[in-house]
């Protein structure tokens, strides 16, 4: 009996130092687990389309023949620095957004055929991922989203084909962070 009650007070013992572990991880994120919106999430069908799919590939594999600037990526580890894996989905509907409307609307003549058929794709996922929000604090994402937009700017033409080139790197990343 002794041993019984021995081992169930290790028990809750272990349990309340691992909750106290939780929480206190999630002080030092600084509230970076806060609640994320249930509509930070795509459907899965949205990335099983073989057709659309390919011509997404496409244009960026056309795009980044154009691209001669080999030194910068824009999509890659430095945009999810600091984002936790919960909050991916929403960094990706701000680059999606940003892409949509900063660069391929405005580049939307380039790239024939494709751009004609990716970009109109691309809009109905932004237009999906709308109503996703963080609630809380969102300036780690914010900052990493900015960084991306002020390197696109700072290239000018080039930072544009590029960010067009690399569409293959959002539409997977927008994949694994959103399904």
């Amino acid at each position: 009996m002794a041993a019984l009650q021995k081992s169930v007070s290790s028990f809750l013992l272990g349990t309340l130092a691992a909750s106290c572990l939780l929480l206190v991880a999630l002080l030092v994120q600084g509230g970076a687990a806060v609640p994320i919106s249930p509509h930070c999430r795509l459907d899965k069908s949205n990335f099983q389309q073989p057709y659309i799919t390919n011509r997404t590939f496409m244009l960026a594999q056309e795009a980044s023949l154009a691209d001669n600037n080999t030194d910068v990526r824009l999509i890659g580890e430095k945009l999810f620095r600091g984002v936790n894996m919960r909050e991916r989905c929403y960094l990706m509907k701000q680059v999606l957004n940003f892409t949509v409307e900063e660069v391929l609307l405005p580049q939307s003549d380039r790239f024939q055929p494709y751009m004609q058929e990716v970009v109109p794709f691309l809009a109905r996922l932004s237009n999906k991922l709308s109503p996703c929000h963080i609630e809380g604090d969102d300036q780690h994402i914010q900052r990493n989203v900015q960084n991306l937009k002020d390197t696109v700017k700072k290239l000018g033409e080039s930072g544009e084909i590029k960010a067009i080139g690399e569409l293959d790197l959002l539409f997977m990343a927008l994949r694994n962070a959103c399904i």
